[in-house]
């Protein structure tokens, strides 16, 4: 099993959403969230701007099947693309073990129900 964390544009988030959906991830949690990089989001009110020392994003947290991984990433990757600095960064990290609570179910199916298996 393997966890995605992928930090987007909030812009790019109902598109990367519908991608996970099609690609068959059903399941995912996603966080406002906050950083600094090279990029600066300058705001404008009321005609003065505003130099803001963070970036406001989405972090989307998915935990697959290692079989289901790659088809992830590249969900991600192919929605929230723009070709331009600042669309984030996803990270693949190993998950030793899932629990479903209410059956103890441990596991690859603890993740998905065995009669949803293709």
């Amino acid at each position: 099993m393997k966890k995605i964390e992928a930090i987007i544009r909030k812009t790019k988030f109902e598109e990367v959403k519908d991608a996970l959906l099609e690609a068959g991830i059903e399941w995912f949690s996603y966080y406002d969230v906050r950083g600094v990089g090279k990029s600066r989001q300058a705001r404008i009110y009321r005609g003065v701007i505003y130099d803001t020392s963070y970036i406001e994003r989405i972090l989307v947290s998915i935990v697959v099947r290692n079989k289901n991984t790659e088809k992830t990433v590249q969900a991600i990757i192919e929605a929230a693309q723009t070709g331009e600095i600042g669309d984030g960064r996803i990270f693949v990290i190993p998950i030793e073990d899932a629990i479903r609570i209410r059956t103890g179910e441990r596991g690859d199916i603890a993740l998905y129900n065995a009669e949803q298996e293709k």
